[in-house]
């Protein structure tokens, strides 16, 4: 007869041969839930110190010029933004090793770049006298932009890649600080065709255009209105 010593000893080996993998599987799954959620926080984390909401909100003009400050400090010499109209396809011109020429896309986060931009910022290769071309966008591509430009040698930055560039540099001139002090491009009112101004709403730090013929005018549109 098997005695009471051996029966418990069999009882914990069965036990414990039931119970240990689903301990580990427990385990893991309680690691890949905190590496789950401390990635959402790190890139939480970066979202804000990008200042990429602040660039959601700016107009081509004003996204320029924190580009240009930004590439700035990453070491590029010669920076400067081209004509605001007949620039032959970049809205930036600087230097490294090489000549680059960079076309800017201030987006709306869901609306996509196009071949478009594709065509127009390796066009102005020759016209530069660049070696290298570049799209830089707060938002992303669509499919055709991504296979023309792998097949043109367009180098392109998306939202991710842009908010890597700022969270590595972290800019003396900041996003906010571009979109709450740098004026953007001047428009007229599409209703009566009077200059807009630029004002704030009181309950926030957002800036919007308004008509300066108010209040006969009440027409107002966010600065990154297309």
């Amino acid at each position: 007869m098997i005695d009471e010593d051996t029966i418990v000893s069999i009882f914990l080996i069965v036990f414990f041969l039931f119970t240990f993998p689903l301990v580990i599987v427990g385990f893991v799954w309680l690691m890949r839930k905190w590496m789950k959620r401390h990635r959402e926080k790190q890139a939480f984390q970066r979202v804000i110190q990008s200042g990429i909401r602040s660039i959601d909100q700016m107009d081509g003009h004003q996204f320029e010029f924190f580009l240009v400050q930004l590439f700035k400090e990453l070491g590029y010499r010669s920076v400067k933004e081209t004509k605001r109209s007949n620039d032959f396809g970049a809205d930036l011109v600087m230097e490294k090793e090489k000549k680059i020429v960079v076309q800017a896309k201030r987006y709306g986060y869901k609306q996509r770049v196009g071949i478009q931009a594709i065509q127009q910022v390796f066009a102005a290769i020759p016209f530069y006298q660049a070696q290298e071309a570049w799209v830089v966008t707060n938002s992303f591509y669509t499919a055709s932009a991504c296979k023309l430009a792998q097949a043109c040698g367009v180098h392109l930055l998306d939202r991710w890649r842009l908010q890597q560039f700022i969270v590595n540099v972290n800019p003396e001139m900041t996003a906010q600080k571009v979109y709450e002090n740098v004026e953007p491009a001047r428009r007229n009112c599409p209703l009566c065709g009077s200059p807009l101004v630029v004002r704030s709403h009181q309950e926030n730090t957002r800036r919007f255009f308004g008509c300066s013929s108010f209040p006969n005018c009440r027409h107002t549109e966010p600065l990154n209105a297309s």
